[in-house]
């Protein structure tokens, strides 16, 4: 994987940045009772890919503020990361927030995450996370805890610029 990423310009010369945003989805987080870690994480590891972070929320876990965060965000980034809410338990409803406001899922890109990190840990196979496309920007939702969420990035973005280059139409092969 290289350092960082990004996709050509029109042109084809030079790079344009990407933009992203988090959400991190968490109840404690919300009410102020903890520091959000995954978060900022997240945002660190997309800086260091090379993406433009324009957002970042913090919600609970609550399938309307998640749809809401996630609407909103969607008109100012291409790539939207989710950080919370994949699990079991029965506030964890991200994976059906972000459904609710796709197009269309994706469901190689949580398969991946889930594979590899299933190479670490068994508990891998008890997230939910998704993958959507929602007009032209991309949503993925990762685990909550920081080192989860970062790992599960990094099982995919090499995926990244290409599912961008093919929602903005740019379908051509080499």
């Amino acid at each position: 994987m290289s350092s960082s990423i990004t996709e050509k310009s029109v042109e084809g010369s030079a790079p344009a940045v990407l933009t992203a945003a988090v959400v991190t989805v968490s109840d404690s987080c919300a009410r102020g009772e903890r520091t959000d870690v995954s978060g900022p994480a997240v945002a660190e590891a997309l800086k260091n890919l090379g993406f433009r972070v324009v957002g970042t929320r913090i919600v609970q876990d609550d399938s309307m503020q998640i749809q809401n965060a996630l609407v909103h965000l969607a008109l100012e980034a291409r790539f939207i990361v989710t950080t919370g809410g994949t699990g079991i338990a029965l506030r964890d409803v991200t994976p059906e927030a972000t459904a609710a406001i796709c197009d269309r899922l994706i469901d190689g890109v949580g398969e991946r995450m889930r594979l590899q990190g299933a190479k670490k840990t068994t508990y891998a196979a008890l997230s939910r996370g998704v993958c959507g496309v929602r007009e032209k920007t991309l949503i993925l939702n990762l685990p909550g805890s920081p080192s989860g969420a970062v790992e599960s990035l990094q099982a995919v973005v090499d995926l990244i610029p290409h599912a961008l280059n093919l929602l903005e139409g740019k379908t051509e092969h080499a």
